[in-house]
């Protein structure tokens, strides 16, 4: 039996990117990750110009960058992690300082929406600006930097899919920090190879640099949906693709497109979880990503019924 796996082990893609885009001193360097945050805002800051230029916002152009910036830090950055706190680590809140750590990892996309939604009503109320359609044109702008996010997710090689056994499955060393048994596995296969590959840590890094440690990795990793790029699509490019469109070829009421996002990403999560490994306690038969996508939804609807009730339209194209 071994015999008629071992090849078919060998063909599927072994992870080893390097998180750290280029090295100044040992493991400090800029990061995948963080460069993935500054193109979403980045991209996000040039597109909502451009909704504003053609009437779709009524955002003046000379005031998003104000805008966009404050959702990244108060939304995205804060929203994000206390997100990723209370929903999938609250053990974080025993060492207060450890939530400060942002660098090593964590977001919670859910929470990011949660603190923009809450930094746009603030600051649709301060500047007398329509809540609606401050939410209508940014979440046309953030499928992006959830494409970009997801392919940084990939690139760490966390947030992997469940087994699987398709041509396009891979493996990644990362799943030596939540499977104990495997971890012993390698710790024993690698130690013949470098007497120091004494943690999963460490042979999760050698993997990079030491093509005997991959090769003994191969028989002890199980193949895996590359999950994270599902979501790069779904939620990134699909969702964008969806959300451009109705932006702008159809003329809809403040708060549509937000009630749109919701419903749309959360059924896009809902799905794809299905394909990726739990990184939390399942609440009920649901991972922590469905359930709390079952409230987005209901979110959503709750928009678009308000939205449908009370029409409004962007000041400029209203006519």
């Amino acid at each position: 039996m071994k015999a008629t796996i071992a090849p078919q082990m060998l063909a599927y893609y072994l992870h080893n990117l390097d998180p750290i885009i280029f090295r100044i001193y040992d493991n400090v360097g800029p990061r995948w990750y963080g460069l993935a945050y500054v193109l979403a805002f980045v991209s996000s800051y040039f597109l909502f110009i451009w909704l504003s230029k053609r009437g779709y916002a009524d955002l003046p152009p000379q005031r998003v960058g104000d805008f966009i910036t404050g959702c990244a830090l108060f939304g995205v950055i804060v929203g994000g992690r206390l997100g990723y706190v209370f929903f999938y680590k609250p053990e974080m809140l025993r060492e207060p300082l450890s939530i400060l750590r942002v660098w090593e990892g964590g977001m919670s996309s859910h929470g990011g929406m949660l603190g923009i939604l809450l930094f746009t009503f603030y600051y649709a109320r301060r500047h007398k600006i329509s809540w609606l359609n401050l939410g209508d044109n940014l979440v046309v702008t953030a499928p992006v930097g959830l494409f970009f996010g997801r392919c940084a997710n990939f690139i760490n090689g966390e947030l992997y899919g469940r087994i699987a056994n398709i041509p396009w499955a891979m493996q990644f060393p990362k799943e030596l920090l939540d499977h104990p048994q495997e971890a012993q596995r390698a710790v024993t296969a690698c130690a013949g190879i470098d007497p120091s590959l004494t943690t999963p840590d460490a042979i999760v890094n050698a993997v990079r640099g030491q093509p005997q440690v991959s090769n003994a990795l191969r028989s002890i990793l199980s193949p895996r949906h590359p999950s994270q790029l599902y979501e790069a699509f779904f939620e990134g490019i699909a969702l964008f693709a969806i959300l451009c469109f109705v932006r702008t070829r159809t003329r809809q009421p403040n708060g549509i497109l937000t009630g749109l996002f919701f419903i749309c990403y959360a059924i896009f999560r809902v799905a794809i979880e299905n394909f990726r490994e739990p990184d939390a306690e399942l609440i009920g038969p649901f991972t922590r990503g469905q359930f709390f996508s079952f409230f987005l939804i209901v979110i959503g609807a709750a928009f678009i019924v308000a939205a449908k009730r009370r029409p409004s339209f962007p000041k400029r194209i209203s006519s």
